[in-house]
C-alpha cells in the first residue's frame, strides 16, 4: 500500500502533529504531577483551595487539583488518576473532584470565548458569558453540595507534607530521578491507550460517521418550535462546524437586524448544549482516555456531560423566563 506526497502531508498534518502535540502536553502535565508528588507538596498546592473543598469533604489531593487545574487541565487530571490508582481516593471522589474542576477549566476558556465573541455579537456577549459563567457557578454548588452529602468527613489533621527537595529525601536530582522513573511507567500506559483511540476516532471522523451525526442533529429541530427560523442556522453551524461559526452567523444576522440579542443569545445556548456531547466524544475522550483508563474516562466525560448541559438548561430556561 502506497501513500502519495498530499496523502502523507494530510496524515501529518491532521493526525500524527496533533497526537505528538497532544501526548507532548500530556507528558509535561504528567512530570510536573510527579514532581508535586515527589516533593509532598500536595499540601501546599492545596492551600488556597483547601477552605472551600472542605465543605464538600474533599481531600487536600483535590484541592490541589482544583489549584492547579487553574494552570493545567492536563496536570490537575493527572493528578487525580495517580492518586485514584494508588487509592489514596475513591471512585466518588475522582468523580466529583473533576466534576469540580470544571470551574477553573471555565476561566481558562474565558479570555478566548470573550475576544472572539464581543467584537461579533457586541452587548450580547456580556449577557451570554453571564449565562455561561452562571452554569459554572451552578454545577460547582451543586457538586459540592452531592459531595458533602456522599463523601465521608475529611479528618482535620495537622499536614505532615514536607517542605523542599532536600527534606524529601536528597537534593533535586533524587527528586527528578523519582519523578521520571514514575513518568516512565505512567506513561507507557498513556500512550498505549491514547494512540490507538486517537487514530480510531481520526478515522471514524475521516469515514463520516460524525459529520453524519452532526447532520442528523441539526435536521431534527421540531422541538425547538420556540425558536426563530434563524436561530436554527446559528445552531446548525454550532453543531456542524464549531462555537466561532456561530458567532459569526449571529453577528451577522444582528448586523443585519434579523435577530434582537435574546434570539441571539437563546439560539447560542441551544447551539452549546446540542453541540457539547459530540465534540466531548471526538475532542475529549482521546485526551481523557490518555490520562485515566478508558473505562473511568468515558465514566467522567458521562458526568461532565450531564452537569455540564443540566447547568445550561436551567441558566436558558431562567434566562428565556425573566427576558
Amino acid at each position: 500500500m502506497s501513500f502519495s506526497a498530499d496523502t502523507l502531508l494530510t496524515l501529518w498534518h491532521d493526525l500524527f502533529w496533533p497526537l505528538l502535540r497532544m501526548l507532548g502536553y500530556i507528558s509535561i502535565g504528567l512530570f510536573v504531577a510527579n514532581v508535586i508528588e515527589s516533593l509532598n507538596w500536595t499540601s501546599k498546592v492545596a492551600t488556597l483551595a483547601r477552605p472551600l473543598l472542605r465543605l464538600g469533604n474533599l481531600s487536600d489531593i483535590a484541592s490541589a487539583s482544583f489549584t492547579m487545574a487553574l494552570f493545567s487541565g492536563i496536570s490537575a487530571n493527572t493528578m487525580l488518576s495517580e492518586a485514584y490508582e494508588q487509592e489514596k481516593i475513591s471512585k466518588k471522589e475522582l468523580i466529583l473532584a473533576n466534576l469540580f474542576n470544571s470551574l477553573p477549566t471555565y476561566f481558562l476558556h474565558l479570555p478566548t470565548v470573550s475576544f472572539i465573541a464581543v467584537p461579533m455579537i457586541k452587548g450580547a456577549a456580556f449577557i451570554y458569558v453571564g449565562l455561561t459563567f452562571g452554569a459554572a457557578i451552578l454545577r460547582t454548588l451543586s457538586i459540592l453540595l452531592i459531595s458533602r452529602f456522599i463523601l465521608p468527613r475529611q479528618e482535620r489533621t495537622e499536614s505532615m507534607q514536607v517542605e523542599g527537595p532536600k527534606e524529601a529525601g536528597g537534593g533535586w536530582n533524587a527528586i527528578v530521578k523519582k519523578s521520571w522513573i514514575r513518568f516512565k511507567k505512567r506513561i507507557r500506559t498513556i500512550i498505549r491507550f491514547t494512540i490507538p483511540i486517537y487514530i480510531i476516532i481520526f478515522w471514524l471522523h475521516k469515514a463520516g460517521i460524525f459529520t453524519t451525526m452532526e447532520k442528523t442533529m441539526a435536521t431534527y429541530f421540531s422541538f425547538l418550535s420556540w425558536l426563530t427560523p434563524e436561530s436554527m442556522g446559528i445552531i446548525t453551524l454550532q453543531i456542524a462546524a464549531e462555537f466561532t461559526a456561530g458567532l459569526a452567523a449571529a453577528g451577522a444576522l444582528l448586523q443585519a437586524g434579523s435577530m434582537t440579542y435574546r434570539e441571539i443569545i437563546l439560539a447560542l445556548l441551544v447551539g452549546n448544549i446540542l453541540s457539547s456531547p459530540i465534540r466531548a466524544i471526538r475532542h475529549q475522550f482521546p485526551y481523557y482516555a490518555g490520562i485515566f483508563k478508558p473505562k473511568v474516562a468515558a465514566e467522567l466525560i458521562f458526568y461532565n456531560q450531564i452537569f455540564r448541559i443540566g447547568s445550561l438548561i436551567i441558566m436558558g430556561a431562567i434566562y428565556f423566563v425573566v427576558s
